[in-house]
């Protein structure tokens, strides 16, 4: 299994209102460009079990399912192909008047390393791109909308 990827950035809002951006999935094309379209599988809270089809640029579709979640907190998904299995990470802690994030993404399974190695690059920038547009959304300063500064 190869290193997670990890992004951590410092965001000027209080966890409560950072949670309500991180955990309305269906928004996130809203505010980052590494998402194109969310749609939620199942009915109901956004909860362990919950499961949500993401389609993302330049990756294949995939559906990703809630293995751990702590309201106001975070939580984990996990997605899996032939081979492998991709498990991210979206953490908020109380950091000063505000809150830090963290985000992480790893790979696992017989062709983890594989796929992890082969999309490396790609997924370093779209976590990068995803905790900045979080940042912005969270903090105001993203207007409605998709960011077109922003290229992935």
């Amino acid at each position: 299994m190869l290193e997670p990827i990890v992004v951590t950035v410092d965001i000027d809002a209080p966890p409560n209102e950072v949670w309500a951006v991180v955990r309305d999935v269906e928004r996130w094309p809203d505010w980052t460009p590494t998402v194109q379209r969310a749609t939620r599988l199942d009915p109901g809270p956004f909860a362990v079990g919950s499961k949500t089809s993401l389609v993302q640029p330049r990756l294949r579709p995939a559906v990703w399912e809630v293995t751990r979640l702590e309201e106001g907190r975070g939580f984990t998904w996990m997605s899996r192909g032939p081979g492998v299995m991709t498990e991210a990470d979206h953490v908020i802690e109380p950091h000063g008047a505000g809150s830090r994030v963290t985000l992480s993404i790893r790979f696992a399974g017989m062709l983890g390393g594989m796929v992890g190695r082969m999309y490396c690059d790609i997924t370093q920038r779209y976590i990068r791109i995803e905790a900045d547009s979080l940042r912005r959304r969270c903090e105001g300063a993203h207007t409605a909308g998709r960011a077109t500064t922003v290229h992935v």
